[in-house]
């Protein structure tokens, strides 16, 4: 009992010292409110409000039916210029695709003659521009395709593809990023917060009231462990609940406590790691430096952006090291695909068993930490 009042009473040191620390705090709010609705709203993958310029030098009904087809929200109203207009256009960045329709366009057509149109792209709108090339693709073509065959009947293929989107049937890009934004920011702050209350220890010479305590290293570092989690599952239950299901609208189709109980036990890994790199470094700013070729990676490997299974074999299995990688594995199941905990339960055990490693070996270095202080 005395070891549990030991980490009790730490633990609220914790969370008194963070409630004091403004930069962190307000870190902390940051990362889960506009933190998430920002980039879900600000970085969609779908095209959105793209400008775009029509060269009509046939002047026929099928130039005009395909100028007409591009209309809000993928596409700005398509304004006619000249030929000699395009290049001062792309230029000057008023349009991120110019249409060149050429002369006889509908004769060569009719002719069956497979006449080219030119489609000039912007590239440095890089997100735009591979998805509008498709949708430009696709639009010419069906009204290419309508417009031969009007008044003929209608050719029926040999095989139709019926296309059924799971999970998300309208491709709402902030439903993916909302809840992706959470995961990483759960990773950057359970390793910054756990980190940086070591080091500030150190920074500030409370380490040595502490040695002075009938305290052992492993109720210190527990304290630190759920102290941080607590605030980081807080933080994260209310903007699952305020940023993702209120104000952007995203359905959740699994269980919110059992995605928190996964998160528990990923920021049992997560801290465990932070202090672990607090023990290495000497300054925040070597955490910060620490944190970057450690967290950084773990993010951007995690599965989160790139599915594992495209990654080169080697790597596939190097990232299934990273408890974030597992992290993100049940996090997708749960929240996306509605998975119970029959399902997760093997990556929960995989995040905790990494967990007891980073522990352990945190636990060690603190060991030899305190000694030298």
């Amino acid at each position: 009992m005395k070891r549990f009042q030991n980490v009790f009473h730490l633990g609220i040191k914790e969370l008194r010292g963070l409630r004091h620390d403004t930069v962190m705090l307000l870190l902390v709010i940051y990362a889960f409110s506009f933190g998430v609705y920002g980039p879900a709203k600000g970085t969609g993958t779908e095209l959105t409000n793209a400008s775009i310029a029509i060269v009509d030098e046939d002047r026929s009904q099928l130039a005009e039916r395909i100028g007409n087809a591009f209309f809000p929200p993928a596409f700005q109203q398509p304004r006619v210029i000249s030929i000699y207009e395009i290049d001062p256009e792309m230029d000057s960045g008023r349009s991120s695709f110019v249409l060149d329709v050429p002369p006889n366009f509908e004769r060569d057509v009719m002719r069956r003659r497979r006449p080219s149109l030119q489609v000039n792209i912007d590239a440095t709108v890089m997100q735009q521009a591979g998805i509008g090339a498709g949708y430009i693709q696709n639009i010419v073509s069906n009204e290419i395709t309508g417009f031969v065959q009007k008044g003929n009947a209608e050719s029926l293929p040999a095989a139709r593809l019926a296309t059924r989107v799971k999970f998300n049937q309208n491709l709402v890009s902030s439903w993916f990023t909302s809840v992706m934004q959470i995961i990483n920011n759960v990773t950057f702050l359970a390793v910054i917060l756990a980190g940086g209350a070591l080091v500030r220890e150190r920074e500030r010479g409370t380490i040595d009231h502490l040695l002075t305590m009938p305290l052992r290293p492993s109720e210190i570092m527990v304290s630190k462990v759920w102290a941080n989690s607590l605030v980081i599952v807080i933080a994260t239950a209310l903007s699952l609940w305020f940023v993702v299901r209120t104000l952007l609208h995203v359905p959740i189709a699994g269980s919110i406590p059992l995605f928190l109980l996964g998160t528990v036990v990923y920021l049992f890994s997560a801290t465990s790691l932070g202090i672990l790199l607090g023990t290495v470094a000497r300054s925040m700013p070597q955490l910060g430096l620490l944190f970057m070729m450690v967290a950084l990676p773990m993010n951007l490997l995690s599965g989160g952006n790139t599915p594992v299974d495209s990654m080169p074999p080697t790597l596939q299995m190097l990232v299934q090291i990273f408890p974030s990688t597992h992290f993100v594995n049940f996090a997708q199941a749960i929240l996306y695909r509605g998975a119970g905990f029959d399902i997760v339960w093997r990556s929960f055990a995989i995040v905790a068993a990494i967990g007891a490693i980073f522990f352990s070996v945190a636990l060690f270095r603190f060991r030899r930490t305190v000694a030298v202080t």
